[in-house]
């Protein structure tokens, strides 16, 4: 399936230039717009070639297509220089503040008997079993004492 080609209006061809010359963008975006001027075809001109896009924007074939593709689909200009909204909002993060407070408690406090010392795994079942959480990592009691600056050794 051949994508037809871009002929850019001059008010479409302004606007990408000062977007990708001008102020602070996200990348991404800027690259986007870089591409849609190298394939721009005005008055029946050569556009440079992909392999020579690849090159002087550091993309993808496939980045080049898809950039096309999605410009020729979006409303205007504005519309194709967006970020793209979220389908689902992001994961709010299991551990609260509060839940941090209690599992630095505990592994401040006495260490259940039986036990020498506090491990990870400990205290991750612990909290379980104390119904602070449903489930917890121990890989999430370390980054969390990591980032108070507790060592269990």
């Amino acid at each position: 399936m051949e994508i037809k080609d871009i002929v850019l209006t001059s008010e479409e061809r302004r606007e990408l230039k000062q977007f990708s010359t001008t102020g602070k963008q996200n990348v991404r975006l800027v690259n986007r717009a870089k591409i849609i001027l190298a394939l721009d075809r005005p008055k029946g001109k050569r556009t440079q070639t992909q392999d020579a896009i690849m090159r002087c924007i550091g993309v993808s074939r496939q980045t080049i297509q898809n950039v096309k593709r999605d410009f020729l689909a979006a409303e205007n200009v504005t519309a194709f220089l967006q970020r793209k909204k979220r389908s689902t909002p992001p994961v709010k993060p299991k551990v609260t503040g509060e839940l941090e407070a209690r599992v630095v408690a505990l592994a401040c406090g006495k260490v259940p008997q039986g036990y020498a010392r506090w491990t990870l795994r400990l205290l991750a079942e612990k909290c379980v079993e104390l119904q602070y959480i449903d489930s917890m990592s121990h890989m999430t009691i370390s980054r969390l004492l990591k980032k108070h600056n507790l060592n269990l050794t």
